[in-house]
């Protein structure tokens, strides 16, 4: 008897273990079909926000630094040495072509231009007297080709005079801004003093180099986009103008010139400033960035299709502040996950509890 209860107990505990594994392998293990889908059919959708993928401008740029310059920009130095008489400009004023800045004193230069203009009158007379004889036969040729380049000599005199009275004023060689005043009235300059500065700012211009690898793709035209640490928030547009024939064999760069308008004259010359070059402009389908996982050299993103969470690889492409360029792997129109990512599994039951506007409406730049 004592060896049967011991093979009754034996029998009952392999039953036991028997059942208990059948029912663990039917209703506990995770991966089993049928099971599977009984779960995910309890399983409540998640909520998820998403964003339909749109066609939008996007920009290839280039960034750089740069200093602006005026596009006209001179010392005002006085022609000849003298005593200030009268300054007629202030320190930051607009002026035009032409006008009227210093004078140096001219007493010396009105008195020589008096005394060539006398000198021009008598020798005309005396040609006029010798024209008159010559054609009565009592003056010689000679004579009269004499009295002649004395005329010449006296009317070069005269037009030295007046060029040197002239020189006695100083006017503006074109429109611009004068810069702080150097000198008082009465100071004693020469033709090396600086008087004051000249800048044409109504058009700045903004130098900056490039890499030699963008040489080939840089052309005239290229929009410019510029911003000053000065001026936070502003930007200011232009467009390259020149661009040099040659690649600095050290830096192996090459330098450019943009020209930004400054009716406000807001932009010194001398101005550091950062910049970006628009070498390119295209169609492409973006994406807000928070839809894309990146996983080392690879990237995808979540699709919403028949109610379910579908992994898609994709391609980056050209971004700006927020949004990115799908080069492959999605079309205009799919639904992308963008919020609840990290609870997403692939064929995860999803529900769009709000689905944003089309990504170029939530650029943030400048496209």
């Amino acid at each position: 008897m004592r060896v049967a209860g011991q093979i009754a107990t034996v029998l009952l505990l392999t039953a036991v273990l028997a059942g208990g594994y059948y029912g663990y392998q039917h209703y506990l293990v995770p991966g089993q079909p049928q099971d599977a889908a009984r779960g995910q059919e309890r399983a409540a959708p998640l909520k998820v926000e998403a964003v339909v993928t749109s066609q939008k401008s996007m920009a290839r740029r280039i960034e750089a630094v740069g200093s602006t310059r005026a596009r006209q920009s001179v010392e005002i130095v006085p022609m000849a040495s003298g005593r200030v008489a009268e300054i007629n400009f202030t320190s930051g004023q607009r002026v035009k072509k032409g006008e009227t800045l210093v004078r140096l004193d001219d007493d010396i230069e009105q008195a020589n231009l008096v005394e060539a203009q006398a000198k021009l009158q008598q020798a005309k007379l005396a040609v006029d007297r010798a024209n008159t004889l010559r054609r009565q036969n009592i003056q010689t040729q000679a004579s009269l080709e004499v009295l002649l380049a004395l005329q010449a000599g006296a009317e070069a005199e005269v037009d030295r005079s007046r060029r040197k009275l002239a020189d006695r004023v100083i006017a503006a060689p074109f429109d611009g801004v004068i810069g702080l005043r150097r000198v008082d009235p009465g100071a004693r300059v020469t033709d090396a003093t600086v008087i004051a500065t000249l800048d044409d700012r109504d058009t700045i211009e903004l130098e900056f180099s490039l890499p030699e690898t963008v040489f080939g793709e840089v052309r005239g035209g290229l929009p410019v986009d510029a911003t000053a640490a000065a001026f936070p928030g502003r930007h200011f547009t232009g467009t390259v103008t020149l661009i040099d024939n040659r690649i600095d064999a050290v830096g192996r760069a090459f330098k450019l010139r943009a020209e930004l308008p400054n009716p406000d004259l807001l932009l010194p010359a001398g101005m550091f400033m950062q910049l970006a070059v628009e070498l390119e402009r295209r169609d492409a389908v973006t994406i807000p960035e928070e839809a894309v996982v990146v996983e080392g050299d690879q990237a995808y993103v979540f699709l919403i299709a028949n109610g379910k969470a579908t992994r898609r690889d994709v391609k980056l492409g050209l971004r700006e502040p927020g949004i990115v360029e799908i080069t492959n792997g999605l079309k205009t129109g799919d639904l992308v996950i963008t919020r609840g990512i990290q609870r997403v599994r692939e064929g995860s039951p999803v529900e769009a509890s709000q689905i944003s506007p089309p990504a170029t409406a939530l650029s943030g730049g400048r496209g």
